[in-house]
C-alpha cells in the first residue's frame, strides 16, 4: 500500500476488484449486505464508549468531581483533535492506491488498533490518580485516532458504491439496521451482564470481558466487509488531494459545510439524551435496572424507523420526512420531560422521539453522500473520503461536547460524588432533567432551521447534478 499526499491533477484509473460472474443486481445485493454486516460490532463498541464510558467513569471508577473534570475536560480536547484529524485521514485516504483500492487496507489496520484501545479503556490499570488521568487520555486519543483510521474510509465505501439515490438509502438503511441491533445488545445487556460477571470477575473485570466480547463481534463483522465487498467501477478519476488543499474541499462545498453545522447540534442534543441514560434511571427513576427496557424501546423505535423509511420515502420527499422527524423528536422531548415516573409513559415517549432520531440519522447519510457529487459538479473534484470525513467529525465533536455537558450536569447537581440515590437533592435532579430534555430539544430545532435555511439538494437538483457530470464524462456508471 502506498499513499501521496502529492500532485493533484488526473490520476490513473485504479483497478477495481473484479465482480466476474455477479450482474449489477446481484452485486448491489451482496454490497449492500456485506457492507451492512460490518456495522454490528462497530456500533457495539461506539455505544460502548459513546454512551457507557461516563458510567463506568463514575459508577464503576468512582472518579472524584476534581478527577472527572479533568477527564472529561481531556477528553473533549481529545475528541475535537481527532474531529480535525478526521479530514486528514480522508485526504490520506483519498490519495491511497493499492490493490485492494482506496478504503480496505485502512478499515482494517483501524480496526486492529481500535481494538486494543477499547480493551485498554476498559480496563483496571491500577494506577494513582494523577497518572490515571494521563494514561486514560492517551488511551482515549489513540483510540480516537485509531478509530478514525477504520471509521473513514468505511463510511466513504457507501457513496463509492452506488450514485444511484435509492440505491445509497437501501445500503444506508440495511447498515444502520445491523447498527441498531449492534446499539441494541449493548444497551440491553451491558448492565445485567456486568452485574452478573461481577460475582467471579470483579465489578471493574466484568466491564473488562464486556468490553473483550464486543470487540471480537466487531472484528468478525469486519472481516465479512473487507472480504464481501466489491466495489464497482463509478468516478473516471478519484481526485488527489494535498493537505493544503483539505480544508478548501471543505469550506467552498457549502452543502456540505451547512450540513456539518446542522447536525453537529442534532447529535450533540441527541447524545447528551442518551448518555444521561443510566443516571437518570438510577437517580431520578429510582430503579437503574429500568434502564435496560427504556433502551430496548430505544432499538425498536429506531429498528421501526430504518424498516419504514424506505415506504415513506415512495411517497414522500426528504424534506417532508425530515420536517415530520424533527415534530415526532420534538413532541418525544415534550412528553419526556412532563412524563410521571412510570416507564409505559417514558417509553411512548421515548418511542416518539426516536423513531424520528432514526429518520434524522438515515437522512444525514444520504444528505452527506450527495454532498460528494454536489462538490464535484462545483468544484470539479471528487473527494469521497475526504467530503464523507465530515460524518464521524460530526459524531465526533456531538460526542465530546456531549460527554463534557453530561461530566458538568453530574458535578453541578451533587449526582457525582453521591454516596446513596437520596442524597442527590430535587434542585440536582432538576438540573439533570433539563439539561437531558430541554437543552437538547433547543439544539435539534436549531438544527433543523439550519437546514432547511440552508440545505437545496433536493430530488430534483442531483438529478441534474448526475446528468451533468455524466455528460461532462465525470461518471461512468448508474451503479
Amino acid at each position: 500500500m502506498t499513499t501521496s499526499a502529492e500532485g493533484t491533477g488526473n490520476a490513473a484509473v485504479e483497478p477495481r476488484p473484479s465482480a466476474s460472474g455477479i450482474g449489477a443486481a446481484g452485486l448491489e445485493r451482496r454490497n449492500r449486505w456485506a457492507f451492512g454486516v460490518g456495522t454490528l460490532g462497530r456500533d457495539m463498541v461506539y455505544t460502548l464508549v459513546a454512551t457507557f464510558l461516563i458510567t463506568y467513569l463514575t459508577e464503576v471508577l468512582s472518579l472524584r468531581d476534581s478527577t472527572l473534570l479533568w477527564v472529561s475536560a481531556l477528553v473533549l480536547g481529545a475528541r475535537l483533535f481527532d474531529a480535525v484529524m478526521d479530514i486528514v485521514m480522508g485526504s490520506i485516504v483519498d490519495n491511497t492506491r493499492s490493490r485492494w483500492g482506496h478504503y480496505k487496507p485502512w478499515i482494517l489496520a483501524g480496526v486492529l488498533a481500535s481494538s486494543v484501545f477499547t480493551i485498554l479503556m476498559f480496563s483496571d490499570l491500577g494506577l494513582p490518580e494523577e497518572v490515571f488521568i494521563v494514561a486514560f487520555a492517551l488511551i482515549y486519543l489513540l483510540w480516537g485516532l485509531s478509530w478514525t483510521m477504520n471509521d473513514i474510509p468505511y463510511w466513504a465505501l457507501l457513496p463509492a458504491l452506488s450514485v444511484n439515490q435509492r440505491a445509497r438509502e437501501r445500503t444506508g438503511a440495511i447498515a444502520k439496521i445491523f447498527a441498531t441491533v449492534g446499539l441494541f445488545l449493548v444497551v440491553v445487556l451491558v448492565i445485567p451482564v456486568t452485574t452478573a460477571l461481577s460475582g467471579t470477575l470483579g465489578t471493574r473485570g466484568a466491564w473488562q470481558a464486556f468490553a473483550i466480547g464486543v470487540v471480537v463481534i466487531m472484528l468478525a463483522g469486519q472481516l465479512v466487509t473487507l472480504v464481501g465487498v466489491k466495489e464497482p467501477k463509478i468516478a473516471v478519476e478519484q481526485t488527489h488531494t494535498t493537505l493544503r488543499e483539505v480544508a478548501g474541499v471543505v469550506v467552498r462545498n457549502d452543502q456540505l459545510l451547512w450540513t456539518a453545522v446542522a447536525m453537529v447540534l442534532f447529535m450533540t442534543g441527541y447524545l447528551t439524551t442518551t448518555t444521561f441514560g443510566v443516571h437518570f434511571f438510577k437517580y431520578a427513576y429510582g430503579d437503574v435496572e429500568m434502564f435496560t427496557p427504556f433502551g430496548g424501546v430505544l432499538v425498536i423505535s429506531m429498528l421501526i424507523g430504518f424498516l419504514t423509511f424506505p415506504l415513506l420515502r415512495k411517497r414522500w420527499s426528504r424534506q417532508t420526512i425530515f420536517t415530520a422527524a424533527i415534530g415526532l423528536i420534538l413532541a418525544g422531548y415534550l412528553a419526556f420531560f412532563f412524563a410521571p415516573m412510570d416507564i409505559v409513559a417514558i417509553g411512548a415517549a421515548g418511542l416518539a422521539l426516536f423513531i424520528g432520531e432514526s429518520y434524522v440519522v438515515l437522512l444525514m447519510l444520504v444528505f452527506i453522500s450527495d454532498t460528494i457529487d454536489y462538490g464535484h459538479w462545483k468544484l470539479g473534484r471528487r473527494n469521497v473520503a475526504v467530503t464523507f470525513a465530515l460524518q464521524p467529525f460530526i459524531n465526533k465533536v456531538g460526542a465530546a461536547l456531549s460527554f463534557q455537558i453530561v461530566a458538568i450536569t453530574l458535578v453541578a447537581a451533587g449526582i457525582n460524588e453521591a454516596t446513596a440515590v437520596g442524597d442527590v437533592t430535587a434542585d440536582g435532579l432538576v438540573l439533570m432533567r433539563v439539561m437531558m430534555l430541554v437543552m437538547p430539544a433547543v439544539l435539534i430545532l436549531a438544527s433543523y432551521l439550519i437546514y432547511r435555511w440552508k440545505y437545496r439538494i433536493d430530488e430534483d437538483f442531483h438529478a441534474r447534478i448526475i446528468a451533468d457530470l455524466k455528460q461532462q464524462g465525470q461518471l461512468t456508471s448508474d451503479a
